[in-house]
């Protein structure tokens, strides 16, 4: 391979954000695998769906269209997220699309009228997040929303498809998880302020400034954890996994507009949190699985 095509690829590839593949992932494969109990082609397929083609529309989307404003963000170039070169923008597109379309044709062929919808709506949130005409990321409180919705709908795809019947307690942890999501993205969002400005973006942080989005993502937070207090056993042991997120976070409760760039140190750890999470997230489950 041509040292050129390969640094492209690369470029593509980094654009998808590696570092965030599981978050979509692993979302997908637990509920499936808790609700069949077997690992089957669905179960495979859609995991490898959520892990790179889902991950590459969603960023590789995004990385095009914020190209502008990008320039002017030092975290972009790593693994934060790709500088797009605008060469490459056409080629993303393109990559991101041929290599959802397979993944798409077979899990709605092997799906059913329930989970085709959630995944109609995990696509089409997607793409309104970053596309022109739509852009639901500089629509405020849509944006955290929408970009909640991004990891949530693998879940609820991943019910729906393996045929869980929904219950109290799944419904009840599918808002946590929203409220968990979207108190990610506000306080990601932070850090951003000057950029996004500075490009035009409006953001949730934009418009009601660092100090009350920091402290709205950890309300956020406080309620996503008080919703699984109130599901069976053993969810309620999940409460204590935003508690990470909250000392994480705290510190940052008198963050000024100017200081918000700041903040971009308590995100990087915010990406190596997910990591613990999702390990005693994962505890939690073989615990319900054994418990029920």
């Amino acid at each position: 391979m041509r040292p050129g095509l390969r640094q492209c690829i690369g470029q593509i590839v980094l654009s998808s954000r590696p570092v965030s593949w599981v978050n979509t992932a692993f979302p997908f494969g637990a509920a499936y695998f808790l609700t069949a109990r077997e690992v089957d082609a669905s179960l495979v397929i859609g995991f490898l769906y959520f892990l790179v083609p889902y991950n590459l529309a969603m960023y590789g989307i995004n990385d095009v269209f914020d190209y502008a404003s990008d320039v002017a963000n030092p975290r972009k170039g790593g693994i934060e997220g790709a500088l797009l070169t605008p060469r490459l923008h056409r080629a993303t597109l393109w990559s991101a699309a041929l290599s959802n379309l397979p993944f798409l044709v077979f899990l709605i062929a092997v799906g059913n009228p329930a989970s085709t919808a959630w995944l109609a709506i995990s696509v089409f949130a997607v793409i309104a997040y970053s596309a022109p005409g739509l852009r639901f990321k500089e629509r405020p409180f849509l944006d955290s929303a929408t970009s909640s919705v991004h990891f949530v709908s693998p879940a609820a795809f991943g019910l729906a498809l393996a045929g869980a019947v929904p219950t109290a307690d799944a419904v009840i942890t599918l808002l946590a998880f929203i409220l968990w999501g979207m108190a990610a993205h506000a306080f990601g969002a932070v850090q951003d302020i000057g950029p996004d400005r500075e490009g035009g973006i409006r953001s949730v942080a934009t418009a009601i400034g660092a100090r009350a989005t920091v402290r709205l993502s950890l309300v956020l937070w406080v309620l996503a954890g008080g919703l699984m207090l109130t599901t069976s056993w053993p969810g309620p042991l999940a409460a204590a996994l935003v508690v990470p997120y909250l000392l994480n976070t705290g510190g940052w409760w008198n963050v000024s507009d100017d200081t918000s760039a700041g903040t971009n140190a308590a995100w990087r750890r915010f990406i190596a949190l997910n990591y613990l999470v999702g390990f005693l997230a994962t505890m939690l489950l073989i615990l319900a699985w054994f418990s029920s």
